[in-house]
């Protein structure tokens, strides 16, 4: 059974997380196992947006789901289109302050593993270690077919070279990696398949309504059983695949710590929220912790 998308959350009259301090935070990160847990919001800084808040790009799109992916050729035309004008950004995309401060922070123990909900690289070329990327990265590509998995490069050059008429320009990106383009300039976009076995292509990540992998999710689990604490860093929680570790760390008893502009679905299990721009609140922590 595949999760029903979740692409929005709105607080239910639950109180919010209590108010906390960069000092709350430094005191439960300074004693070391905290587990990183972070979301979209963590790499806008970097130029990719989150998908929620004032101006997350939901506000203007639907991201593709699973379904319409691997049930129409012309939902995967559009998505192929789109992603391949988005790749060129995403790979060009840099670590930003956050990233760079999240792996100091864990090369001098203070923090262990990263989960992370993104799917851009950014903290493994930040020099961070223990990536679990929970979502997949775009940087790879499987094929529904064979599963065999390829570089994404490969399907650029590849993509580059059956659309050597393909212009079309945007200057907008989402966090999955695709752009907003008009309809007629979709349209005739070629697709290439698996050149394995001719089966469909997919980017290795989890679309919306498609579950996270059994063996993925139990990795995080036991990490997070591992761990001394959660911090969260830029995730709204708004989907269970990155808001049941927070609930299961709550009660296990473990503290979680929320760094994130705005209210978050995981509010009640945290011990409390810090509301600041991540790349700030990241490089001040570790400041501090030097």
């Amino acid at each position: 059974m595949r999760m029903r998308p979740t692409l929005s959350w709105t607080p239910t009259g639950e109180p919010p997380a209590a108010v906390a301090s960069l000092d709350d935070v430094a005191e439960v990160v300074a004693a070391g196992g905290v587990l990183v847990l972070s979301g979209a919001g963590l790499s806008t800084e970097s130029g990719i947006p989150d998908y929620r808040g004032d101006t997350g790009s939901l506000n203007r799109h639907t991201p593709m789901t699973y379904q319409e992916f691997v049930d129409s050729v012309d939902g995967r035309q559009r998505y192929w289109a789109r992603s391949h004008l988005g790749w060129r950004t995403i790979a060009r995309a840099r670590p930003n302050s956050g990233h760079l401060a999240v792996a100091e922070l864990q090369a001098r123990g203070h923090l262990g593993a990263v989960l992370t909900q993104n799917v851009d690289g950014l903290h493994q070329a930040a020099g961070a270690t223990g990536v679990v990327e929970l979502h997949g990265s775009l940087d790879r590509v499987i094929c529904l077919g064979c599963k065999r998995i390829s570089p994404r490069e490969d399907l650029d050059r590849r993509l580059r070279a059956a659309n050597p008429g393909f212009t079309a320009e945007t200057t907008r990106i989402n966090p999955d990696g695709d752009v907003d383009l008009p309809a007629a300039a979709v349209r005739g976009f070629a697709l290439v398949d698996c050149a394995s076995c001719g089966g469909v292509l997919k980017p290795d990540v989890v679309f919306f309504g498609e579950n996270v992998p059994a063996a993925r999710v139990r990795q995080c689990y036991d990490l997070v059983d591992a761990a001394e604490a959660v911090l969260v860093l830029g995730s709204s929680l708004t989907v269970m695949s990155g808001l049941r570790f927070v609930r299961h760390a709550a009660k296990a008893g473990k503290p979680v710590l929320i760094i994130n502009q705005g209210r978050t679905r995981g509010d009640r299990h945290a011990r409390g929220r810090v509301d600041m721009p991540l790349g700030i609140a990241l490089t001040d922590l570790a400041r501090r912790l030097t």
